[in-house]
């Protein structure tokens, strides 16, 4: 069966990061042929280049040009899929008149978000309606995501994200990594995202220095770029610079997670709603509590009060509440990270992942 992939990018993110979780997972399947479109040159992830699979860029220059509509249906009648699986509310669009004019089944998996409040006005919301009446399916990582974007019954399927595990295999020592970010508390509390208006760094940064004034032995990171970063850099008083760290972008985010005490995701909910969050994944596969803004899909990834806890939006007195409780108490502690990986390895591996998205390209064959 062969299937071809289509994605806008391959910029760091959290779809981006589950279609290369796929196509590792489909090693294990000897009768899936994949293919992937890239509509565009911003490849972050170059390990898909080591994944045996043929990558084809389509590049849209300039983006409204109509000539990649042609050359996405030259490309399908030469390499025959059986399936098309798009990743995105614009490629979905783009694939539209190529499976209609050749027959090809359209798994639709563009919705990966969980906003409040969707408008026709919305772009994606506008996209995801059009394209309802042309996709056998529609794929969301959340249910409050298929809610969200008002998914027809018959056409939804919530599939959650898989995670590697193997991702979390020989990562850089603990020791290491405390001495190079110079790291001399006893507890570390970590936040990874982008400094971008849907994550709520402020938040988390009023929460630290909250607690930081009541707590001495906490050291906090924010992990990421964006262009929020300076801003927010100026948010940290000179007294606590030592021990609130902005480390950038890290390719090794594992490694860093892993000297995690708690792991935290502030949400700006007027303009996000969480699917689910890779970040939140990588804290429970490494047994990390986590204190993350209620709302989508992020109720379905927390268990509130036995993996972590879910805080109001905004509400910097409800995070310093919480996470009060659980750097606290290490008996808590201990026991909301072991109840976190186990939800994981329930949930959310990879092999489950990989195993519904074949069932379901089999159903359409």
């Amino acid at each position: 069966m062969k299937v071809l992939l289509l994605i806008e990018s391959l910029t760091s993110g959290g779809r981006e990061r589950r279609l290369i979780e796929l196509v590792k997972g489909c090693k294990s399947y000897p009768d899936i042929e994949l293919g992937l479109i890239v509509f565009s040159e911003r490849i972050h992830y170059k390990e898909i280049y080591d994944l045996d699979i043929p990558v084809t860029i389509l590049k849209r220059v300039p983006k409204k040009n109509p000539k990649v509509f042609y050359r996405l249906y030259k490309y399908c009648k030469e390499w025959k899929p059986d399936v098309v699986h798009s990743w995105g509310s614009m490629s979905t669009i783009l694939a539209i008149p190529t499976t209609q004019a050749l027959g090809i089944p359209l798994i639709n998996g563009s919705i990966v978000d969980a906003p409040e409040n969707l408008s026709i006005f919305n772009k994606d919301y506008f996209r995801a309606q059009l394209a309802y009446p042309f996709s056998k399916v529609v794929i969301g990582n959340s249910n409050a995501g298929l809610i969200a974007y008002n998914v027809p019954e018959s056409k939804k399927r919530c599939i959650y994200n898989g995670f590697d595990l193997n991702r979390i295999n020989n990562l850089e020592s603990n020791e290491n990594i405390r001495l190079k970010f110079q790291i001399q508390t006893a507890k570390v509390v970590g936040m990874v995202g982008s400094f971008s208006p849907r994550k709520d760094f402020k938040t988390y940064i009023k929460a630290a220095l909250n607690l930081m004034a009541t707590l001495d032995d906490v050291t906090f990171l924010a992990i990421g770029d964006g262009p929020q970063l300076k801003e927010c850099k100026k948010l940290v008083t000179s007294n606590y610079r030592k021990r609130f760290i902005f480390t950038g972008i890290q390719k090794d985010v594992e490694s860093l997670v892993s000297i995690f005490d708690v792991g935290v995701l502030s949400t700006n909910t007027k303009v996000h709603g969480e699917g689910i969050s890779n970040a939140i994944l990588e804290y429970m596969a490494l047994g990390k509590p986590t204190v993350a803004t209620t709302g989508g899909g992020t109720n379905e990834a927390i268990a509130d009060g036995e993996t972590g806890f879910l805080v109001a939006p905004d509400s910097v007195e409800d995070l310093v509440q919480k996470l009060t409780m659980v750097l606290t108490d290490d008996i808590l502690r201990t026991k909301m990270g072991k109840a976190a990986k186990n939800r994981m390895e329930k949930l959310f591996m990879l092999d489950r992942m990989t195993e519904q998205y074949i069932t379901l390209y089999r159903r359409y064959v």
